[in-house]
């Protein structure tokens, strides 16, 4: 999965889009101006493939793509924990509402998928995670992500489950740096991964971080078999997809070169890699790569295709489950 240079689509992104290899394309707050502008570009890159995964990273709070031209602005993640320890119910509710908006809104643009929700745990000590974690607690965690996938899902809309098996201890920001955990592996086991565990069957994907977890493995999670196969295929026994995080952060150049990051992450266990922001270094690693997926990694990334039809943006603005939902947005979290 890599992204493309501008708004619209240049000769060198089309042939990108067309390589055989490629798999997705993610998309920045760059690569919008407004949503008409934001359709069309969704509409070119599937003429070129029609099996392309199109997706983001739009959880809300500070990671959110797309704010204007009529986006709900939505709120940090942790404000649905705060919500929670005021009043449980009208969290779920609320959390509901918060992905079935969130997912309505990008498919009604022609987006398939958001890389969300985070299940970190908020440890109050991590720079690059902090109010994107809902809680701290990992059963309030999983409850509130619970919810927010139905709510995903009522929009036609897969999840993704991130950073496994957590980054909310990590205090390093992996974009710039190779952040590392020392606990023991029960006490990450305990706590950090019991979302994952809890949710089960109801997780579509995960991301892994790129956290070394000193005791367990001297790979980042992204990279390492024991973290992707021995614990999060084989004790958790989780059969959605795996993607990458992003290879051209700090934390993945210990996997060497793009290529051979590429070739670490897909061999180690991920279904699919990320290269943003660099199209041309991407487009490198298209040409230099040596892989074959199997049959079930090609199925569980099909798996992550939107479901159903997804209404334009003026008629799903006039539905009132939308309505409502936005409504129960404004009125819990303001």
């Amino acid at each position: 999965m890599l992204d493309v240079v501008g708004t619209t689509l240049t000769d060198a992104d089309i042939r990108r889009i067309a390589h055989p290899m490629t798999g997705g394309i993610i998309l920045f707050a760059r690569h919008f101006t407004d949503r008409a502008q934001l359709v069309a570009l969704t509409e070119a890159i599937r003429h070129i493939r029609e099996d392309i995964l199109i997706a983001v990273d739009h959880e809300g709070g500070r990671v959110q793509r797309f704010r204007t031209d009529g986006f709900t602005v939505l709120p940090a993640p942790g404000k649905l924990g705060e919500l929670w320890d005021r009043d449980v119910l009208l969290a779920t509710k609320a959390a509901t509402a918060f992905g079935y908006v969130l997912a309505a809104e990008l498919r009604a643009c022609g987006i398939h998928m958001s890389f969300t929700p985070v299940l970190d745990l908020n440890y109050g000590q991590s720079k690059v995670i902090g109010d994107r974690a809902l809680h701290s607690d990992p059963r309030v965690v999983a409850m509130l992500a619970k919810s927010l996938n139905h709510g995903l899902a009522l929009a036609g809309m897969a999840n993704c489950g991130k950073h496994f098996p957590g980054h909310g201890f990590a205090s390093a920001d992996s974009h710039v740096a190779l952040p590392t955990d020392d606990r023991p592996l029960d006490d990450i086991l305990a706590a950090d991964v019991k979302p994952y565990d809890w949710l089960g069957m109801a997780l579509a994907s995960v991301i892994p971080a790129h956290v070394i977890y000193t005791q367990v493995d001297e790979k980042p999670a992204g990279f390492s078999r024991v973290w992707l196969q021995d614990i999060l295929r084989g004790k958790l026994g989780f059969n959605g997809a795996i993607f990458s995080d992003d290879l051209s952060m700090e934390a993945a150049r210990a996997g060497g070169t793009l290529t051979e990051a590429a070739h670490a992450a897909l061999t180690a266990g991920c279904d699919m890699v990320l290269v943003c922001n660099q199209p041309e270094e991407a487009e490198k690693v298209l040409d230099q790569l040596r892989f074959e997926p199997s049959k079930a990694s090609v199925q569980r990334l099909k798996k992550m295709r939107p479901r159903g039809n997804a209404p334009h943006w003026d008629k799903l603005h006039k539905q009132v489950d939308y309505q409502q939902a936005k409504a129960l947005l404004r009125s819990a979290l303001g």
